[in-house]
């Protein structure tokens, strides 16, 4: 498939002319990083092929991911990753650079990078919230949370009656320990469930889950921290608002939407593959027990 063809398809299906991006301030935009990406903090990162035989797609670009690649020998490909930069809650700011020498090697095996953060998180259907709940086997039934004055956030109907019971099938579907932050009753109320994936542990969104009657939260990243003060206000909401937090780390509560991007690119006519990598448990406790 023609690049150019498959850049613009992406383009107006994750309708990026309505989304916008600042995360990537701090990335180092070396001379492998296209000028549009500069601009924008979306779409097209990397330029280095003109034809795509075959799509990764990956939640973050780290360097194990970046070497799983080139060690298939795939030529005329592309990497589709939800984040341009190596997420590291340990650091401040949370994210790192690709690894420059990795990229010259990109540049030599034409293969191309392409990057959609707001606009996989937006609410749709390849989206992170959406992927997550669905993994969960929960009913979607509204969008909330807006991000970038974008929705990111779904409520969902829940089979679970109980915090725990909710807590065991995360942690099944993820496939490692999850946290639950018990803060309120133990029994889901009405079966209603908020997930954001990610780090949706944000103020904003516990206050509308509050206003709509929600006590139980899925999401990634709820590692409270005297770096991350944001966070540590919205577990003192959480707490007072007796809503419960399930944290199963970022990476973890986001490689469902690009594991689901592998269809979309089939559909193409691609071949296409998830790279998986692995999850930060700094992510979801810092020795905090509330």
């Amino acid at each position: 498939m023609k690049a150019q063809e498959l850049y613009a398809k992406l383009e107006n299906d994750f309708d990026l002319a309505h989304c916008r991006d600042d995360s990537w301030k701090n990335m180092d935009f070396n001379e492998f990083i296209t000028e549009n990406f500069k601009q924008r903090n979306m779409g097209l990162v990397c330029d280095n092929s003109a034809e795509i035989g075959k799509v990764y797609t990956a939640v973050f670009p780290s360097d194990d991911v970046l070497k799983k690649i080139l060690k298939s020998g795939e030529k005329d490909a592309l990497l589709f990753l939800h984040h341009p930069m190596v997420w590291d809650i340990q650091v401040v700011p949370s994210v790192k650079s690709m690894n420059r020498g990795l990229l010259r090697k990109f540049k030599e095996n034409r293969i191309s990078i392409y990057a959609l953060h707001t606009p996989l998180d937006k609410v749709g259907e390849y989206s992170t919230c959406v992927s997550l709940a669905k993994a969960i086997g929960l009913t979607v039934e509204k969008a909330f949370y807006p991000y970038y004055n974008q929705p990111s956030g779904v409520i969902c109907k829940s089979g679970y009656d109980t915090r725990e019971e909710l807590a065991k099938q995360v942690q099944k579907v993820v496939g490692h320990k999850v946290k639950l932050w018990d803060y309120g009753w133990d029994k889901i109320a009405d079966h209603k469930v908020a997930v954001i994936g990610g780090g949706g542990n944000d103020m904003n969104a516990l206050k509308e889950m509050s206003a709509l009657g929600i006590n139980t939260f899925v999401t990634g990243v709820t590692r409270p921290s005297k770096d991350h003060h944001p966070a540590l206000e919205a577990h003192e909401f959480a707490k007072k608002n007796k809503i419960n937090i399930i944290g199963a780390t970022h990476y973890s509560t986001e490689k469902f939407a690009c594991i689901a991007m592998v269809d979309y690119f089939k559909k193409l006519g691609l071949k296409a593959e998830f790279v998986p990598d692995k999850p930060d448990f700094e992510d979801v406790d810092y020795g905090f027990n509330g």
